[in-house]
């Protein structure tokens, strides 16, 4: 997944990881969603789910590119965070299903600079919608300063995402074994600090990346959306 951001507009492009998780949001969070949303189940219902990334996740700011590795968001154990709700609440008549989510972590993260460290610390309940359709669609929220991307050494930069107040988007999920979600062309408002080398004038940034989600309850199931 890649996260480019714009000068001071969006920029196409590539990049999830960073600025999403994932990107996910607050329990019932979602978009805006037309009257005549069509019916949505999440299954199985009362089951803990856990998303991984496929892939790397890509920050672009400039010249400035960091590679993560590894992020993925799992149940805790003592929260319903990263659980589907429980029958009959897994199901809407004519709208999304919601699940807040734990923030995603990141590791494994490089630049493409040297003697560049980056650290990339997100906090807060992120969440997720579920909406059926033809493509189904998952909508991410990420809580205020959700996610902080911050590198020292030749370019110092900290990048905050969500600055503001939560921010959503929406991916497209696929079922299947895995199911997964993928980002496509997603904006997220951000702030940008710091010196030379940093792009202080950006205020948004775009991303792409997939998810894997998988059924953390019982690994011979899948989490599946339907009608």
């Amino acid at each position: 997944m890649t996260f480019r951001i714009a000068r001071p507009l969006v920029a196409s492009g590539a990049g999830l990881a960073l600025l999403a998780a994932l990107g996910l949001g607050l329990a019932g969070s979602a978009s805006a969603r037309p009257a005549d949303a069509g019916s949505t189940t999440v299954s199985p219902a009362g089951h803990f789910f856990a998303a991984t990334l496929n892939g790397q996740a890509t920050f672009q700011a400039g010249s400035v590119t960091v590679t993560c590795n590894v992020s993925t968001s799992q149940p805790d154990g003592t929260t319903a965070n990263n659980q589907i709700p429980a029958a009959p609440g897994n199901a809407n008549p004519a709208g999304p299903v919601a699940s807040s989510v734990n923030a995603p972590t990141y590791s494994d993260c490089s630049a493409n600079l040297p003697g560049v460290t980056v650290t990339v610390t997100t906090s807060g309940v992120w969440g997720i919608s579920m909406q059926n359709g033809s493509p189904i669609t998952a909508t991410m929220t990420i809580p205020q300063g959700g996610l902080v991307l911050q590198t020292t050494g030749l370019a110092e930069c900290t990048v905050t995402a969500a600055p503001s107040g939560t921010a959503s988007f929406d991916t497209t999920f696929t079922n299947g074994a895995p199911s997964q979600f993928a980002v496509s062309g997603a904006s997220v408002p951000v702030t940008v600090t710091g010196g030379f080398g940093c792009p202080t004038a950006a205020t948004t940034s775009v991303f792409n990346a997939t998810y894997s989600v998988t059924d953390a309850t019982d690994s011979t199931q899948q989490i599946t959306v339907g009608s």
